[in-house]
């Protein structure tokens, strides 16, 4: 039987009124890159029920600092990942199906783009269409996520350095403006290819350009389908990235289809998108080991299904069972490695993520705007 917990309206709204928790500035090692690793739909049972499927061992143990965060967006309970992903790459709370985007529809610039602006190289990879919710909101700014032609026009409006997913559709065969931005790419010096050419296990990019690999016209196969190109994308976008820039790189890595097994309620396909995103997190880690300048932050923009792990009637196994194909408002895990990882344990807001990344890179940030705690574009953050 289902208990309903009845929250009063005034109750929720002072949750959007309370600012986040303070935390101290980063002390010691900074990272000189930052992979941020998103698993969509990723909560703890999902991971539980991975690690149970490998025997008993993931590449998440292998993580020192461990947190939780809150993924309520702005106007409701449990968000999406518009909203989600909106608060990981803006820093503010915004409303469901936004992107790049706060809650007062004005755009908030992102991680990637501050990034860019420092002289970063910068890098998206998905097993979504490239224009889906997530890897959307590091890059575009439109009010709404299904807009996905609108999202494509804004990858010819950064310089961003590598790009890997599907959606090639959106580039190349548009219905509002007739526009062909894959041949726009390549006029801009980007090295443009996709599935129908190579797989991205065989090819080797130089560095010397930009870098686009389409994985599908729109949504890219699932692992059960032999999808293969997230491990292989998470081991070359670092290397890749580290040629484009001295300074650093900031890389925001996606397993897109955990969320969408589980919307499903699949639990086969739910480990199997599970275990392929802990491959792609081995391959970043074995990276960050050799770099030893590289911080590593793998979480979720909200959980998906209300998945449970209940016992069978094999007494060594167990059943996954769901509670609803939509999200949820559970908390959802961080993990933390590399130089300042010490900042991501405890419980904050998804906000905090964007917030913590930008002050560990160092990015400047006004005398005046320290004490209201606004960015250097002198938006609050929210």
């Amino acid at each position: 039987m289902k208990q309903l917990i009845i929250i009063p309206a005034l109750l929720f709204l002072s949750f959007h009124q309370t600012r986040e928790i303070q935390t101290a500035p980063p002390t010691g090692n900074r990272p000189k890159n930052i992979i941020l690793m998103i698993g969509d739909g990723m909560g703890l049972t999902q991971i539980t029920a991975g690690m149970y499927s490998n025997g008993n061992k993931l590449q998440l143990e292998k993580f020192p600092v461990t947190g939780l965060i809150k993924t309520y967006s702005a106007r409701q309970l449990i968000t999406d990942s518009g909203a989600g992903a909106t608060a990981f790459a803006c820093g503010c709370k915004t409303y469901n199906g936004a992107i790049g985007v706060c809650k007062n529809g004005k755009s908030a610039p992102t991680i990637l783009e501050q990034a860019e602006q420092q002289g970063l190289a910068t890098g998206l990879v998905a097993t979504s269409s490239i224009t889906h919710a997530t890897p959307a909101s590091f890059i575009a700014h439109v009010p709404d996520r299904a807009d996905m032609q609108a999202i494509a026009a804004y990858f010819l409006q950064t310089d961003i350095d590598l790009f890997i997913g599907g959606g090639r559709k959106y580039f190349a065969e548009r219905t509002v403006d007739k526009r062909n931005l894959v041949d726009e790419l390549s006029a801009k010096g980007f090295e443009v290819t996709d599935y129908s050419t190579k797989k991205l296990q065989d090819i080797t990019p130089s560095g010397s350009s930009p870098f686009a690999w389409f994985s599908a016209s729109e949504e890219p196969a699932g692992v059960n389908e032999g999808r293969d190109y997230l491990p292989v994308a998470a081991r070359m976008a670092p290397v890749f990235l580290k040629k484009r820039s001295e300074k650093g790189f900031f890389l925001m890595i996606e397993g897109s289809q955990i969320d969408w097994a589980c919307h499903a309620n699949n639990a086969p396909n739910t480990v199997r998108e599970m275990l392929d995103f802990d491959a792609a997190i081995g391959e970043a880690l074995r990276f960050a080991e050799a770099d030893g300048e590289t911080l590593i932050v793998v979480t979720a923009d909200h959980e998906t299904g209300g998945m449970a792990l209940e016992q069978s009637r094999s007494p060594d196994t167990l059943d996954m069972t769901f509670q609803t194909k939509l999200h949820t408002a559970t908390l959802v895990p961080v993990f933390a490695y590399g130089p300042g990882a010490e900042q991501f344990g405890g419980v904050y807001e998804n906000t905090d993520i964007y917030r913590k990344m930008y002050d560990l890179f160092g990015f400047p940030v006004q005398e005046e705007e320290k004490k209201v705690g606004k960015n250097k574009k002198g938006r609050r953050f929210e």
